[in-house]
């Protein structure tokens, strides 16, 4: 299921795309033994997001990374991404995932740092949201967040290991 996911979403976005000044883009190919690599560091290191590759999709710039959170690490609060839309592939593990209704307290993040530029783009984060649809997502499951969209992972009932295909039609994330 992961593998046809992978290639469905490469071949549709990353495929050969032509450029008007005429020049064709390679495909971007990250085999599985990166994305284990990245989880173990990820997980000896404590770092929940790790940006593996963005590149130019001809127009838009596409990234795909890895988040690993620990049980019981629910998010402080939400997060909205002003211009970078998500796609979450669940590898392991299972977290409550709010998405949709209204960021409390929401303060816009400092362009400067650098989960704006080099993993989610300009955005605001909360501490909490109000309503949204709350769903217990798992190994397995695919969620498609757009932009503008806030989402918080309150509950985290076992470690999880997701990886992220971010499309930034704006490019604000730089090229990895």
């Amino acid at each position: 299921m992961f593998r046809v996911l992978v290639a469905s979403v490469f071949a549709v976005v990353l495929g050969a795309v032509q450029r008007s000044d005429g020049r064709v883009l390679p495909a971007t190919y990250i085999p599985a033994a990166d994305i284990q690599t990245t989880r173990t560091q990820a997980i000896a290191s404590k770092t929940v997001d790790t940006p593996i590759r963005t590149v130019d999709a001809g127009g838009h710039n596409v990234g795909v990374g890895l988040v690993h959170r620990f049980k019981g690490t629910g998010l402080s609060g939400g997060a909205v991404h002003d211009k970078v839309s998500e796609v979450y592939h669940v590898l392991e593990g299972s977290g409550t995932l709010v998405t949709g209704g209204t960021l409390v307290n929401p303060q816009r993040r400092d362009s400067a740092e650098s989960v704006v530029t080099q993993i989610n783009g300009p955005g605001v984060s909360g501490t909490a949201i109000e309503g949204g649809e709350r769903r217990r997502i798992s190994k397995g499951d695919v969620v498609i967040i757009p932009a503008g969209t806030p989402h918080w992972f309150p509950e985290i009932q076992e470690d999880i290991t997701y990886t992220v295909v971010r499309i930034d039609p704006a490019r604000v994330v730089a090229l990895k």
